[in-house]
């Protein structure tokens, strides 16, 4: 509970800080020390009646510490905003957005941008913004501390409209490592995805005009929907196919095709507008036998055309599949195994166990699974895929 409640606050105690004092970087540091003092003390002596004052009163003190160690000269310039109070946080206010557009600086590359928030408003582990990433830790560390160094001194404003693409792109990979955790016992993150939802919408009130943000919130609530069926009694993995739809959260879904049904009609086309199309054909899919995979086929054409990528290339497969069968589906696979991105993802191996066992290869498709099972780092997946290999021994 403890670990959870400083998993929800820690970016918010970020954000008044960073109002605050201005410099990021200490100030992720300071807040890093407060939330590591609270996991000691909170478990024997309670959490606070005000948790997310504690944090910042503690962080606020350690900041002020490290201002105390600077040379005589800086001692003295700020001696007067050390005398002064920490203001009080206001009852419902919360920066969480603003400090996601400082993240998004237009300074930081794309590539930074989206780490650095992944980091400190999503508090994932520079391993696991790895994954997301397809690229070494090593890669994310420096990203990371690079970041943070050029961030000192920078305003703290809210987002404006030259922001909003890294911020939306920042939304979707903090939602996607809570839907599919990337590693861990855990196949959600049902505190990450309820964040990004929550952010996007709060997004969505001050862009109400944009057929992105529109776009990207419905796939999220479309997605979040199937959440409910994504997991057994046991807690293990239900794949799509197989899920037991009327379990689907049916408000979520009745709002995410009314949102990309809008979007569509007034919008110029983006690629958050088709992953949100065609999660809606699957979402009206009465059964898994029912999906119109010709429409979701022509979707994933039109993505990659727009936003090409390795995961987008691996979906489309599996439609191709579904639509001219599992060996052209298979030639597709090769072809696009060959993306370094690809490279030892288990992902790969396991959309090739899936073709192969349409394809009737169950040895194939076995090996494939075991493949997979191996490379993934969340503990469902793996679960799932073993149980799957299982399944085909001693059939083919």
């Amino acid at each position: 509970m403890t670990e959870e409640l400083l998993r929800a606050l820690a970016p918010q105690v970020l954000a008044a800080l960073v109002r605050r004092y201005g410099d990021f970087d200490a100030c992720e540091d300071a807040v890093q020390e407060a939330l590591l003092a609270a996991s000691r003390q909170w478990p024997s002596s309670g959490v606070p009646d005000h948790p997310k004052g504690w944090l910042i009163t503690t962080a606020s003190r350690r900041r002020i510490e490290q201002w105390r160690s600077d040379t005589a000269r800086q001692r003295r310039e700020e001696a007067v905003a050390l005398a002064e109070p920490v203001d009080p946080v206001p009852v419902g206010v919360d920066d969480t957005l603003t400090l996601l557009a400082l993240c998004c600086h237009p300074s930081l590359s794309g590539p930074s941008q989206v780490a650095l928030t992944l980091r400190a408003v999503g508090g994932l582990t520079t391993a696991e913004i790895a994954r997301a990433f397809l690229v070494p830790e090593s890669t994310i560390g420096q990203r990371i501390s690079r970041a943070k160094k050029s961030l000192r001194g920078e305003r703290f404003v809210p987002p404006d409209p030259s922001r909003v693409a890294s911020v939306l792109q920042v939304l979707y990979l903090i939602f996607t490592e809570g839907h599919t955790a990337s590693s861990g016992d855990a196949l959600n993150r049902v505190e990450l995805t309820a964040e990004a939802i929550r952010l996007v919408r709060q997004l969505r009130v001050s862009r109400p005009d944009d057929g992105e943000v529109a776009g990207l919130l419905a796939l999220m609530l479309l997605t979040e929907a199937r959440r409910p069926a994504r997991v057994s009694a046991s807690g293990g993995l239900v794949p799509l196919a197989l899920q037991d739809r009327s379990l689907w959260d049916s408000s979520l879904i009745s709002e995410g095709v009314s949102l990309i049904t809008e979007a569509l009609a007034r919008y110029p086309v983006g690629p958050y507008q088709l992953q949100a199309a065609i999660a809606a054909v699957h979402a009206e899919a009465a059964t898994a036998s029912e999906t119109d995979w010709a429409q979701i086929l022509t979707l994933y054409d039109l993505l990659r055309v727009v936003a090409p990528g390795p995961i987008v290339t691996l979906n489309r497969v599996v439609a191709v599949a579904q639509v001219r069968g599992a060996s052209v589906g298979l030639a597709e696979l090769d072809a696009a195994a060959e993306d370094p991105a690809l490279a030892a993802h288990h992902r790969v191996d396991a959309v090739r166990a899936h073709l192969l066992e349409l394809a009737g290869d169950l040895v194939g498709a076995r090996a494939a699974y075991l493949a997979a099972a191996r490379r993934t780092l969340s503990a469902p997946e793996r679960e799932y895929l073993e149980s799957r290999a299982a399944g085909l021994s001693g059939l083919g």
